[in-house]
């Protein structure tokens, strides 16, 4: 089946507790592909702001695919990076720069 099948997915099933895990294993997790210039995107406006995150490079998995449609049912999108602040997801690169760019990222860093 194709990365944008209409399967079905089930949201208790030991993948899903996995990702769900991985979205809470940090305060910044990018689930990011390392040949993606959006995914170098985001990671880039962490690195300027010298905060820590995880990568969960989903080209280096066999699980990939799975991984992506969890995302999608989650999030609403499947596409990569989906980045996660404190168990939110802030959406995509494009995202994640224009929080940036108009100074609101660093709310997600201060608020308790």
């Amino acid at each position: 089946m194709g990365l944008f099948s209409s399967k079905i997915i089930d949201m208790s099933s030991p993948k899903a507790a996995l990702v769900k895990e991985l979205i809470s294993s940090d305060k910044v997790v990018i689930f990011s592909k390392t040949y993606c210039p959006y995914c170098k995107l985001a990671k880039e406006v962490f690195d300027k702001l010298q905060q820590k995150y995880t990568a969960i490079e989903l080209d280096e998995r066999s699980d990939a695919e799975e991984i992506q449609l969890i995302l999608g049912e989650m999030t609403g999108a499947k596409t990569v990076p989906r980045v996660f602040v404190k168990g939110e997801c802030l959406g995509g690169g494009s995202d994640v720069k224009a929080l940036y760019d108009n100074g609101k990222l660093m709310h997600y860093f201060n608020a308790p």
